[in-house]
């Protein structure tokens, strides 16, 4: 892996075409504006703890993600992965 000058990894970023839940991503925009990241740093952040088996919230961010699937009437839980359908346009 290379580093900087500061010892930070250096990576290489791609644009990707990825389709989210709106009312999820609404959520996930939301944590990342109260945490001052961007939507993409705050999705490598989950992505690399959950590889690690860690989770990546603390309490009060818990705390925070639910009052924001709460302000965005977000319902879906972790046991809705996998079974969601999408639904038809009009």
């Amino acid at each position: 892996m290379v580093h900087n000058t500061n010892g930070r990894p250096e990576v290489e970023r791609v644009h990707t075409g990825v389709r989210f839940e709106k009312r999820l991503l609404k959520v996930l925009k939301g944590l990342a504006e109260l945490k001052d990241l961007s939507l993409g740093d705050l999705l490598e952040g989950i992505v690399l703890h959950a590889f690690e088996g860690k989770s990546p919230f603390s309490p009060e961010t818990i705390k925070q993600i639910g009052d924001l699937n709460k302000l965005y009437d977000m319902p879906l839980r972790a046991d809705h992965s996998h079974k969601l359908v999408e639904r038809r346009k009009k």
